[in-house]
């Protein structure tokens, strides 16, 4: 499904391009004639889309297995709203965006960027802090993730009352999560971080399968909790920090790939990990390939429908889930 979600994404586009051409350019490289419009153009965002809907559902299903909550993921810890408030810093301080007439643009994305990241990781930093000044437990880090995103949401608001009309539509731009932002270099540093991580999560299946089991039965079997929410919550938030410092605040990938993958096959971490990131990349393509037809040829932002089809398709699984 993944495969064939790529393909049709690969021929939508205001270019008509045939199927069997676009198989012909995707299976054999072409990179001139339509070729080229297949890899410069449209495979640069359906990459962008798979590896970012990749790494919030894997992100997502370690967040909920190592906090024991089922709502946990990077959108509800407040890492994207300190990565939003980084990103408005940086519009607003360091003249990271412009505006000319009806044309919003971040003239410099990489110093946007950065500060996200660095603001993402500070709010990392201030959850581990807060959760080790007082006890190392899954309910604290939740409590302590909450508080931080009401900080950070607070802070943008702030930053958005006193923004001028074109900061403010660069903030409100950036904060959208646009897929059009992607380019190779940046898909391959996110690749760069995703699959250690990713082998990381795989690597500790087992573990993650024992403290689904319980705190006590974990400890029985010798995992060291402590250490593994700690290491757990870094390299989730690190690759969350990436993937939404470059695209924009992305909601509800992390919360619905681990839920429909739990739906279909239950919570063996073993299965659950891989599937969460088959359909989590799926998902992503998805929602972007609806944002580019669904006002064309206006294109909507992927985090609106994320945001717009996740809401309700989240209840109605919350729903079918506690029916059973």
């Amino acid at each position: 499904m993944l495969v064939l979600c790529v393909i049709i994404a690969a021929q939508n586009g205001p270019i008509d391009i045939s199927f069997t051409d676009v198989l012909r350019s995707i299976f054999t490289f072409e990179t001139t004639g339509t070729g080229g419009v297949i890899w410069n153009i449209r495979m640069v965002r359906i990459i962008g889309a798979l590896l970012a809907g990749a790494g919030l559902a894997v992100a997502g299903v370690v967040m909920q297995c190592i906090l024991r909550n089922p709502l946990a993921s990077p959108f509800t810890l407040g890492i994207s709203s300190a990565a939003a408030f980084g990103a408005s810093f940086a519009i607003i301080f360091l003249g990271a965006g412009s505006s000319m007439t009806s044309i919003v643009s971040i003239h410099n994305p990489y110093v946007t960027t950065i500060c996200a990241f660095v603001f993402s990781l500070l709010a990392t930093g201030s959850i581990l802090v807060l959760t080790k000044l007082t006890r190392v437990s899954a309910e604290t880090m939740i409590l302590a993730g909450v508080a931080i995103s009401v900080m950070f949401s607070a802070g943008l608001s702030f930053m958005q009352y006193i923004a001028t009309d074109s900061q403010l539509g660069n903030i409100v731009a950036w904060t959208f999560g646009d897929l059009g932002k992607a380019t190779w270099s940046w898909n391959f540093l996110i690749i760069l971080v995703l699959l250690p991580v990713v082998l990381y999560f795989f690597y500790k299946r087992w573990d993650y399968n024992a403290l689904d089991a319980g705190e006590d039965t974990a400890k029985g079997l010798g995992v060291n909790t402590e250490r593994e929410r700690i290491v757990g919550m870094v390299l989730t938030s690190v690759l969350s920090a990436v993937i939404v410092s470059f695209f924009g605040i992305i909601a509800f990938i992390g919360l619905l790939g681990p839920h429909i993958a739990r739906l279909i096959i239950g919570s063996d971490h073993r299965y659950l990990i891989p599937l969460s990131i088959i359909l989590g990349a799926i998902i992503l393509i998805i929602a972007d390939g609806v944002g580019q037809v669904i006002l064309y040829p206006s294109v909507i932002p992927v985090g609106i429908i994320t945001s717009m089809l996740g809401g309700p398709l989240f209840i109605y699984l919350l729903i079918r889930r506690y029916r059973k």
